[in-house]
C-alpha cells in the first residue's frame, strides 16, 4: 500500500491521527470526535468492498445533512468508489435518471426518504446495495458498528475520479460533474489558504452537501481538523443562529438568499457574533446594503465575495480590504488559479471588454460523466499541450488592475432593442433600492423590443413601492435599453435546494 501521494479521504485520516479525541462533527444532538468520525467511516468502507464495491464504482448518498451522509461520503472515498452526494428535496424521477447515469452500484439513504428512493431505485438496473439509515433491517447500523482493522486497500492515485457533482441546472437533465482527487484536494487547499482557515475554526455547515459549497466547507474543516457545526438547512434562523452562538462559529458561509433572511430580522444586535472571524458569500455578488449590514451584524469578520463554477469549484475571491473600493467585483483568481476573457473567435481581451471567462488549473473538472459533447463544449486546449481549459460561459470583465466582474451567463443575456442586458446588473440595481428584499430578471417575449426585461421584486416586510417607483429608480442607476418593461411584485421567489433563484417558469 503506498500511501506516498495523499488522496482526499486523507483529510480526515490525517485528522483524526493528530487530533483523535477533538469533536469534529456536530450534527443535532450528535456529537463525533475524529476518532469517532474515522472509526465509523472505516466501518461502512469496509462493508462496501465486503459487499462488492471496488476501484471506481459509483456510491450515491441521498439523505439529509447530518452524520449518516458524512460518513458515507468519506468511506465511499475510503473503498476507492466515486461518491455522489444528491439533495434529499430531489423527486423520484431525476433520483432515477441520477442513479441511472452514474451507473450507481449502491446507495446510501434514510429511512424516511422511502418513497422517493424506493421507486427510483426500481428504474436503476446496475444498483445492487442499498444502505438504509432509520430502518431496522436497513443494514446501516450494521455496517458502523464493526471495528476493522486497518483501512481498505488503497487502490486510487490523485487523477482518478473521486466525486460527481451533478449540476442544478433549471432546464433539461442534471450534467454530472467529474471531479479528481487532485481536483477536489487543490480547490480546499486553494480556498483555506486564502481564508486563512485554522484547526481551532468553528466552520457552519448549513447549505447543502449535494451543493458544492455545502460539501467543501465539511472537506476543508476535516483538512484543518477543525469543527464543522452541521444544519440541515437555513429555514429556521433563530435556531441556527443559536447554535452558532453556542458552538462558537468562526466561519460563516452563506449565499446572498441568506443574508436577505438576515437583514429582515429583528433585535439581532443583541446576539453576541463576536467569535465570528469570517463571512463567505457565493453565488452572487452582495448588494451593498448586505454589505453593510453583514459588517454590522459581525463585526469581528472579514467578509469574502467569491465567484465559482461547479465545474472548477472556485474563479476568483475579493479580498475583504479590497471590499470598500470594489464592492461590485468578484475579485482576482484564487491561487494557484489562473484566467482570462476571451471574445467569440477566441482572442484575449483587455480591460473593460466583456468576453466569456476562461479558467486555468487544478481545480478544472475532468468532465461530464457521459457526455463527451458537452464536455467538448467546456474543456478545450489550453497554453501547454495536452491540456484542457475550462470556458466557463460567463460573461465576465477585468478592470485595468486585473479585478473580475461578473456580467452574466451567455445563455442568460436578454438581447433588448438589438442591445445586450446582463440580467444582474439590472437585478443589483433594483435591490438597491431601499425596501427591496431580493429581485430576478427574466426575458420575455415582445414584438417590438425582441425581448421585453420583465423584473419579479419581493419587498420588505411593511414596505409599500408602486412599479413606476422601480423603473424611476432603475433609469436613474442604469442605461435606459436596461429598464425593466414590466415590474411584478411577488411575495417570495422560487428557489433551487441550493438557495439560488430559480428562474425556470417566471417569464
Amino acid at each position: 500500500m503506498n500511501r506516498a501521494v495523499p488522496l482526499l479521504q486523507d483529510f480526515l485520516a490525517e485528522s483524526a491521527r493528530r487530533l483523535p479525541d477533538k469533536i469534529a462533527l456536530v450534527a443535532g444532538d450528535v456529537r463525533l470526535t475524529y476518532g469517532e468520525l474515522a472509526r465509523r467511516v472505516r466501518s461502512l468502507a469496509a462493508t462496501f468492498v465486503r459487499r462488492g464495491i471496488s476501484r471506481g464504482d459509483r456510491v450515491l448518498v441521498f439523505a439529509d445533512n447530518g452524520p449518516e451522509a458524512v460518513v458515507a461520503f468519506w468511506a465511499a472515498l475510503e473503498a476507492n468508489a466515486v461518491v455522489s452526494m444528491i439533495s434529499p428535496q430531489t423527486k423520484a424521477d431525476k433520483l432515477a435518471y441520477m442513479l441511472a447515469d452514474s451507473g450507481a452500484k449502491a446507495l446510501v439513504t434514510q429511512a424516511k426518504l422511502a418513497p422517493v428512493f424506493r421507486a427510483a431505485a426500481a428504474r436503476a438496473p446496475e444498483l445492487a446495495i442499498t444502505i438504509v439509515a432509520g430502518d431496522p433491517n436497513g443494514g446501516w447500523d450494521e455496517a458502523i458498528a464493526r471495528d476493522p482493522d486497518g483501512s481498505a486497500p488503497r487502490a486510487c492515485i490523485d487523477v482518478d475520479l473521486a466525486a460527481i457533482v451533478y449540476t442544478s441546472g433549471s432546464t433539461g437533465d442534471p450534467k454530472g460533474v467529474m471531479l479528481t482527487h487532485r481536483n477536489m484536494m487543490t480547490a480546499s487547499t486553494s480556498i483555506t489558504t486564502y481564508l486563512d482557515n485554522r484547526e481551532d475554526d468553528v466552520i457552519l455547515g448549513v447549505l447543502p452537501l449535494a451543493f458544492d459549497y455545502g460539501l467543501y466547507q465539511m472537506i476543508m474543516a476535516f483538512q484543518m481538523g477543525a469543527r464543522l457545526v452541521l444544519e440541515k438547512s437555513f429555514a429556521f434562523p433563530p435556531d441556527v443562529l443559536s447554535r452558532v452562538v453556542r458552538e462558537g462559529v468562526t466561519g460563516f458561509p452563506g449565499v446572498p438568499t441568506m443574508f436577505a433572511m438576515l437583514a429582515e430580522m429583528d433585535g439581532l444586535a443583541a446576539w453576541d457574533f463576536s467569535k465570528i472571524r469570517y463571512v463567505t458569500n457565493t453565488a452572487a455578488a452582495l448588494p451593498v446594503k448586505h454589505i453593510t449590514m453583514l459588517r454590522e451584524l459581525f463585526p469581528n469578520a472579514r467578509i469574502h465575495s467569491m465567484y465559482g463554477l461547479t465545474e472548477c469549484k472556485r474563479c476568483t475571491h475579493l479580498p475583504p480590504e479590497d471590499l470598500e473600493r470594489k464592492p461590485t467585483s468578484v475579485g482576482v483568481a484564487i491561487p494557484n488559479t489562473e484566467l482570462w476573457i476571451v471574445d467569440e473567435r477566441d482572442r484575449r481581451l483587455g480591460p473593460h471588454e466583456v468576453g466569456q471567462l476562461v479558467i486555468r488549473g487544478a481545480t478544472v473538472m475532468a468532465g461530464y460523466w457521459g457526455k463527451p459533447d458537452e464536455t467538448a463544449k467546456k474543456l478545450r486546449a489550453g497554453p501547454v499541450p495536452g491540456e484542457r481549459v475550462l470556458y466557463t460561459g460567463d460573461y465576465c470583465r477585468l478592470d485595468d488592475d486585473g479585478y473580475l466582474y461578473f456580467v452574466g451567463r451567455m445563455d442568460d443575456i436578454i438581447k433588448s432593442r438589438g442591445e445586450k442586458v446582463a440580467p444582474k446588473e439590472v437585478e443589483g440595481a433594483i435591490v438597491d433600492v431601499r425596501g427591496v428584499k431580493e429581485a430576478a430578471v427574466v426575458g420575455v417575449p415582445d414584438p417590438i423590443l425582441g425581448q421585453a426585461v420583465k423584473a419579479f421584486v419581493v419587498l420588505e416586510r411593511g414596505v409599500s413601492i408602486e412599479a413606476k417607483d422601480i423603473e424611476r429608480e432603475c433609469r436613474s442607476r442604469l442605461e435606459s435599453f436596461m429598464v425593466p418593461k414590466h415590474v411584478v411584485f411577488v411575495e417570495e421567489l422560487p428557489k433551487t435546494t441550493t438557495g439560488k433563484i430559480n428562474k425556470s417558469g417566471l417569464a
